[in-house]
């Protein structure tokens, strides 16, 4: 295929009887923050809320008409599932689409209403790509490829004639995420051609870096395995051609995690109320990324919003995990001697930080562990919070990048404890704003122990906390005049089922 002339295809490709002209917009937020310019090319407003409709409909436009009446197929974990299915709407034949079963509901719903037939077969891209080879045989259909084509390489080519046409100052760098490769490959063969002191940058996650691999390589590096959580760039092999010419035109590889794509997420969104998905967000991550290794001021970068077919029952996780990828969250382990007015004094630790999770459960009659979660302005901030504590005499474990302590145990602190004798177990609901949490700790009467606390910050209008405090039967009437005058509803839940069977002494 080496003698393809991609400038000729891209400016001849026929994209624009599906797509538009996407957007190239300044994130203002973000720029002022990073201290760049920082723009996105909003290909997440594309009718398919992906670039994809571009490569899918120019290879279609380009078979012969009795080919094409005969229907086309396509394996995708989504976007490129909806490409081909408007496409082939468009020009009036069908679509079978094989998807993992492990596409989002989302994706697989927006194929069925474009009139694409879905058949979900794999765990994986790969596995599907396999079974859609078979079908089109089988069937005499044409298979549409995701990535691994010259006319659909020329098709998402076009983004970069439009970028280039949208700005014509400096651009010092372009980000561009990276699957199969199509997206990238076709941006960079036109960009290099015309501006070849443009950076060309691509963006993998670390558990799917199978262009990364293989570049470093210097041949094509099949993964054993990928991570699904950006699913649109879950490819255990990169394409033939893509992998050429990323040799040829692509600068380098960045790769990033899980915690730093929820906060490119969350970045956009702040900056545009848009909601890309995992994969849609790489760009954006990878761009802060070459910002911070790179210390760079100044310069004009542009990253590719490429998709925002998001799942909405994976905004909790995003949410919770943008704070730590952002570096705004910061969690920590303290030890604190098993006395009265220790949970006082480590309040006052905290200062004027917002609490985003306070865990405790009474462990022995020497220490309380407790697992507590802060804002942060960056992690310089973490290291100085961790001394402070330090200063006090409190055994500080910094958990800020412990994955097993952001998945599993921030939700499994507690259990049962044989000294919470005569615990009382109670919620109470206070108005959410910063120093709301550590106001009510200051309310609490160092007359009774406390034994069980859970506080998180879900974003709600109102706290919501939960207590376990040791009240001896004798003092039952001091402890109803304390919350007569706490001021803060309260619901008694001592006596629940849920408590008694799974904390309850």
């Amino acid at each position: 295929m080496n003698h393809i002339d991609y400038l000729e295809r891209i400016l001849t490709a026929r994209v624009y009887d599906v797509a538009q002209e996407s957007p190239l917009d300044i994130a203002p937020r973000l720029s002022a923050r990073l201290q760049n310019q920082i723009l996105l090319k909003r290909e997440d407003m594309q009718s398919v809320f992906s670039f994809k409709l571009r490569g899918a409909y120019n290879k279609m436009v380009q078979l012969p008409p009795e080919q094409l009446k005969q229907g086309v197929i396509a394996a995708s974990a989504g976007n490129h599932a909806q490409g081909v299915a408007l496409g082939a709407a468009h020009l009036g034949t069908t679509a079978l689409i094989v998807m993992p079963v492990t596409t989002p509901q989302v994706k697989v719903d927006a194929v069925a209403d474009r009139g694409g037939s879905v058949v979900l077969y794999g765990d994986t891209y790969d596995d599907a790509y396999a079974h859609a080879v078979q079908l089109a045989a089988e069937k005499g259909l044409t298979f549409i490829h995701p990535f691994d084509d010259p006319d659909v390489i020329a098709g998402q080519g076009t983004i970069g004639m439009e970028l280039l046409r949208q700005h014509q100052r400096e651009i010092h760098a372009i980000f561009v995420a990276i699957g199969g490769g199509g997206l990238i490959s076709g941006i960079a063969a036109y960009v290099k051609r015309l501006r070849p002191e443009i950076q060309i940058i691509g963006v993998e996650p670390v558990d799917a870096a199978a262009m990364f691999h293989s570049l470093r390589a210097g041949e094509r590096v099949r993964l054993p395995q990928v991570g699904l959580f950006a699913d649109g760039v879950a490819v255990r092999e990169v394409g033939a051609e893509p992998f050429r010419l990323c040799q040829q035109y692509v600068d380098e590889v960045i790769l990033v995690n899980t915690d730093d794509i929820c906060a490119a997420i969350k970045d956009v969104f702040e900056d545009t109320r848009s909601i890309l998905e995992p994969a849609g967000a790489l760009a954006i991550a990878g761009a802060k990324a070459y910002i911070e290794r790179e210390q760079l001021q100044g310069k004009t970068l542009i990253a590719l919003a490429c998709g925002a077919n998001m799942n909405f029952d994976r905004l909790r996780f995003v949410a919770e995990r943008a704070e730590v990828g952002e570096r705004r969250e910061a969690i920590f382990a303290v030890n604190i001697p098993e006395e009265r007015g220790s949970l006082r004094k480590f309040c006052g630790c905290l200062g004027s930080h917002n609490i985003t999770e306070f865990n405790y459960r009474i462990a022995d009659q020497q220490t309380a562990h407790i697992f507590v979660g802060l804002q942060i302005q960056n992690r310089a901030d973490a290291v100085q919070i961790a001394n402070t504590f330090g200063s006090q005499g409190f055994k500080t474990l910094d958990l800020t990048d412990d994955e097993l302590a952001k998945l599993h145990l921030r939700h499994m602190v507690g259990g049962r404890s044989q000294l919470a004798d005569h615990e009382l177990l109670y919620r109470f609901e206070f108005p959410e704003r910063p120093g709301a949490l550590t106001k009510f700790l200051g309310c609490m009467s160092p007359a009774w122990n406390i034994s069980l606390f859970h506080y998180r910050n879900n974003g709600a209008d109102h706290g919501r906390i939960v207590v376990g405090t040791q009240v001896p039967p004798h003092e039952m009437d001091e402890w109803q005049a304390f919350l007569d005058n706490l001021g803060y509803p309260y619901i008694n839940e001592t006596d629940n089922p849920a408590y008694q069977l799974f904390l309850g002494h």
